[in-house]
């Protein structure tokens, strides 16, 4: 019994070692192995390109884009025709006007060139509606070729002298819809207003890229502005720390003052670095507003805008009632709706249509003929409930543009009256923030003078400078803020704004 249970415990004791030692060896397995590279979605392999394909696909894509710049040109001219610029992107020579960057988005930009081909596939959807009138024509050959299961025999077998059969026949037929009592109609006309809805679309893309266009135009305009401003602020500390230094020098300052001169020249000078790096930001949004990436580092013909604007409310409001593009889609949309409503109900009409048919084979190709013409009056797939419940869903559809429609009329009050108001708002402050700043800079003078003759002390020179300072960056901002408001009430009201002759 004992010799048993040594040679068992002998047994686990091998068993052990070799699970053990093959443990290890696995995970040497899998520390020598190479992990596997996680990839949420695996590359593609890399395709032989077809150069001669690449050409033909990259002119006819030139060859689009030039259509749709020709046609958004076109919508915006007519939209617009204050804006009157005909350069060319070859054309430019380091030097562009706001007018010029407009011409070039409308032309350029993607965005423009997907609204208009968006309403180019509801165009075509027109014919595809009236091509429920256009003959439908099918042609074909048909050879067939029988074997023959014979029951009788005898002489009767012997009398036929042919087993198989074998027929051609071609055919060629023609069915035309005469008259469906106004469906396709009435699907022809929902879908001319949905593609005069998308031709609005297509105007709101161009008045929005103008809007973006403009206010990233007045952003680089006013961040060259705030740059320089802040060249004048360090030559200003500059001047002022050198005073500092003849004072010091001579007895009349403290070396604090000295110190604080210098403190204020490092903290404009990283103003003067931010304001650089915020010109080359501004810079770049202008040319992805534009659509042309290598539009950056031109120069700027165009200033901020210092006319005031000749507005009146009501005025606004009829016009934009009129010419609001996204009004005016929803409009469409609607129509559209109400007449889905009209197509809903004819479909429990018959159609009315003619056919005809011409075959010819036989045992040869030319042996015999045949034709078959017609009219017939006929229902195609009628299920009552399926229509009515399609004339449900056409009716809540329409109520639901009527809604939509009048949501957007508010809509358009609301952002009028806004917009109205910021302008106004803008141009009100214009006045204060001008009066601020001829009074900073008479104290940032006097300030200095008084430094200048030991009178006055570095921290009212920096008071005064900053003042100074603050009241130019807030009266250029509130200028900025007025050319962009009135850039937003232009594209609110779906129409140019008039300038007067007055200053501000």
């Amino acid at each position: 019994m004992k010799k048993v249970i040594k040679l068992l415990l002998l047994c686990s004791v091998l068993t052990l070692t070799s699970n053990i030692s093959l443990a290890k060896g696995d995970t040497q397995k899998n520390i020598a192995k190479k992990p596997e590279k996680i990839q949420i979605v695996k590359p593609e392999k890399a395709k032989k390109v077809n150069k001669r394909l690449e050409r033909k696909k990259n002119a006819e894509n030139a060859k689009t884009k030039h259509e749709t710049s020709k046609e958004a040109e076109g919508m915006y001219e007519t939209k617009f025709p204050v804006i009157n610029s005909k350069i060319e992107y070859a054309d430019i020579n380091g030097e562009v006007t706001l007018s010029d960057c407009i011409k070039l988005a409308i032309t350029h930009h993607p965005t423009i060139m997907s609204a208009i081909s968006n309403s180019e596939i509801y165009k075509s959807k027109i014919g595809q509606a009236w091509s429920n009138y256009f003959p439908t024509l099918s042609a074909g050959v048909n050879y067939s070729r029988n074997d023959m299961f014979m029951t009788m025999g005898g002489s009767y077998m012997n009398a036929m002298n042919q087993k198989y059969n074998m027929y051609y026949m071609p055919t060629i037929s023609a069915d035309m819809l005469l008259f469906d009592f106004g469906k396709t109609k009435a699907m022809a006309d929902m879908a001319k207003r949905n593609f005069e809805s998308s031709r609005y679309d297509a105007e709101t893309s161009i008045e929005l890229v103008i809007y973006n266009v403009k206010v990233a135009y007045y952003n680089l305009v006013f961040a060259e502005i705030q740059k320089a401003v802040y060249e004048d602020t360090v030559k200003d500390f500059e001047l002022q720390l050198k005073q500092a230094q003849a004072h010091y020098h001579i007895g009349k300052k403290a070396k604090i003052d000295v110190t604080t001169a210098e403190y204020n020249l490092g903290n404009a000078k990283v103003n003067l670095i931010k304001a650089k790096n915020t010109l080359e930001l501004a810079a770049a949004q202008l040319a992805n507003a534009v659509g042309i990436p290598e539009l950056e580092g031109v120069i700027l013909k165009d200033k901020l805008n210092t006319k005031a604007y000749d507005v009146n409310f009501k005025d606004l409001l009829s016009t934009a009632e009129a010419s609001r593009p996204a009004l005016l889609s929803s409009k469409k949309k609607m129509n559209a709706a109400e007449m889905n409503v009209r197509s809903s109900k004819r479909a429990f009409t018959p159609d009315i249509s003619a056919f005809g048919s011409y075959n010819q084979g036989g045992r040869q190709i030319d042996s015999d003929y045949g034709y078959q013409v017609g009219v017939q009056l006929n229902y195609t797939a009628l299920n009552l409930m399926l229509l009515k419940k399609q004339v449900d869903e056409a009716t809540a559809t329409y109520k639901k543009a009527v809604a939509d429609y009048e949501m957007q009329r508010q809509n358009v009050y609301l952002e009028v009256k806004s917009a109205y108001i910021n302008l106004l708002n803008s141009h009100d402050s214009i006045g204060v923030s001008k009066l601020a700043l001829q009074q900073a800079k008479e104290r940032q003078y006097q300030a200095f003078r008084r430094y200048q003759v030991g009178l006055g002390d570095a921290i009212e020179f920096k008071d005064a400078e900053n003042t100074y300072l603050n009241a130019q960056l807030d009266y250029y901002s509130n200028v900025l803020n007025y050319n962009i408001n009135a850039a937003e009430l232009e594209r609110v009201v779906g129409a140019p704004i008039k300038e007067s002759d007055v200053d501000l």
